[in-house]
């Protein structure tokens, strides 16, 4: 049985990967703006789901690994980026869910330190992920500049090098 790996990169910025027998793919999460009804107002980008179970057809869920990566958490000052990255979480798993996808939640220290070696820090890491997605994956390096990393293409890599 030839397996299917996906790396996801959680969040509206996100990325996917898929490493399948018949190739490999480098995604951006699809999104769509929507109304948020909080005391300011304004708009906030949710997981388009139909576009996202549209990325996964033709894919057995029985033959498939799927990690995605924990959401964003923080102390107080932060809490409304973490309460978004925690609400398009849960959508992404319930589209999964929904899909007949089982999945894993991978910490993002993980993947790094085997992928990216001992790199911290914020603009350093996405640094490090872009040089090393396109090393891996070359037919990838405009879209990855373009996005500016490859998280979930070097999740993808990661769990199908450990299976």
């Amino acid at each position: 049985m030839s397996k299917t790996y996906i790396g996801i990169d959680n969040g509206s910025t996100g990325t996917i990967g898929i490493i399948a027998p018949g190739g490999v793919q480098f995604l951006e999460t699809p999104v769509v703006e929507s109304l948020h009804y909080g005391k300011k107002g304004g708009l906030v980008k949710r997981l388009d789901r139909a576009a996202f179970k549209a990325l996964f057809s033709g894919i057995n869920p029985l033959e498939t690994v799927v990690k995605i990566e924990r959401p964003f958490t923080a102390g107080p000052m932060m809490i409304n980026a973490m309460l978004h990255a925690h609400r398009f979480f849960e959508a992404t798993i319930c589209t999964l869910e929904d899909l007949g996808f089982g999945y894993e939640v991978i910490d993002s220290g993980t993947w790094q330190k085997a992928m990216l070696g001992e790199v911290k820090g914020s603009p350093e890491l996405k640094k490090a992920s872009k040089l090393r997605a396109t090393q891996l994956y070359p037919q990838f390096t405009d879209a990855i500049k373009r996005h500016g990393d490859a998280d979930g293409l070097l999740i993808a890599h990661f769990i199908a090098n450990r299976a």
